[in-house]
């Protein structure tokens, strides 16, 4: 039998087909029961699609089903309907189990959850400090207060205690105030234990022997890649990261236009910023002397993300070989 489960938070649409392709059950069952249909099918194919809550059902089903997690927005490019419903989209799973066609979405180790966990949080709570602060911004704006004032800053907080503002104002400041040194306070001790994680993983102790590359970093890198033989190549890995330049061709004419920007965001800035440090702090001689020559030809902007994608092709090759930082030796 092949299964199409379309899961949402708190139910799944089960569509289950048989060889012929015909539909022998459509059922709508509780997430919590899924273990109990998951028996009851037992040995089948079944694809679930890869989301926000896709771990957990994964793991409970892969106890007894062969399950493929499809990647969301390939299985929208290539699903053969304008409708969406539940029903649509269970049958459409099944189909694409029973053919064979399913656009596979990689599922991460508990290694790499618990990474991806970690680093992630920490950005929530940065994510959340940065709002408290606009919030300090727009508080002073709206009192025509006009200082440069840091409220992520010690000496910035102490300014703002010494202001006077009418009620209720003073009072929110005095929360947001409180609110950023308690997140203050938890991300520090986030870092720690991110810190220990990537002191403990051999792939994270290899990515922090290049310059620019901090314990945050090099487990965020981790986290977001993931297991590197899952990658075909240099030039997989960078597409995945979307550090890839956009090739346009027309008859005989070629333009090597902006980077794809596809996948994660949070590693091409990351990439960026320990390029960025790379280069310019840590003068680190392979990239720096890769920069310049770039530099010299296009804007600097241009010029450090190109450094950034041949970071992250040094990172692949690390990684695939079991290999510390050594420049000479990686071939992009």
């Amino acid at each position: 039998m092949y299964l199409g489960i379309d899961v949402h938070k708190r139910y799944a649409q089960v569509a289950v087909m048989d060889e012929a392709g015909e539909i022998v059950e459509e059922v709508r069952v509780e997430n919590a029961n899924l273990d109990d249909l998951a028996q009851r099918y037992a040995g089948s194919q079944a694809a679930i699609e890869a989301t926000g809550n896709y771990y957990h059902i994964h793991d409970t089903l892969s106890e007894h089903l062969d399950v493929t997690v499809a990647h969301p927005k390939e299985l929208n490019q290539i699903a053969d309907t304008d409708k969406k419903t539940d029903r649509v989209d269970a049958k459409e799973l099944a189909r694409m189990v029973r053919l064979n066609s399913v656009p596979e979405s990689y599922v991460p180790t508990d290694e790499v959850r618990e990474a991806r966990a970690l680093v992630r949080g920490r950005q929530t709570l940065v994510e959340n400090r940065t709002k408290y602060a606009n919030k300090i911004h727009g508080l002073l704006s709206n009192h025509g207060i006009t200082e440069d004032v840091k409220p992520l800053t010690k000496e910035g907080r102490e300014f703002l205690r010494e202001l006077s503002l009418p009620t209720p104002w003073d009072s929110l400041l005095e929360s947001y105030i409180e609110l950023i040194e308690t997140l203050n306070e938890e991300i520090r001790n986030l870092e720690e234990t991110i810190e220990e994680r990537a002191g403990s993983l051999k792939e994270t102790q290899l990515l922090m022997t290049i310059p620019g590359v901090s314990y945050y970093t090099a487990l965020t890198i981790y986290a977001e890649l993931g297991e590197i033989s899952r990658f075909d190549g240099d030039k997989s890995v960078v597409s995945y990261v979307g550090l890839n330049p956009v090739i346009r061709e027309s008859g005989d004419s070629r333009i090597e236009g902006s980077i794809s920007k596809r996948g994660s965001g949070r590693v091409r800035w990351l990439l960026v910023q320990a390029a960025n440090t790379a280069v310019h702090t840590c003068n680190d001689e392979y990239l720096s002397r890769f920069y310049e020559r770039l530099a010299s030809r296009k804007n600097s902007q241009k010029a450090i993300v190109a450094c950034a994608r041949k970071m992250l092709v040094s990172i692949y090759h690390m990684l695939d070989r079991g290999e510390v930082y050594d420049p000479p030796d990686v071939r992009a």
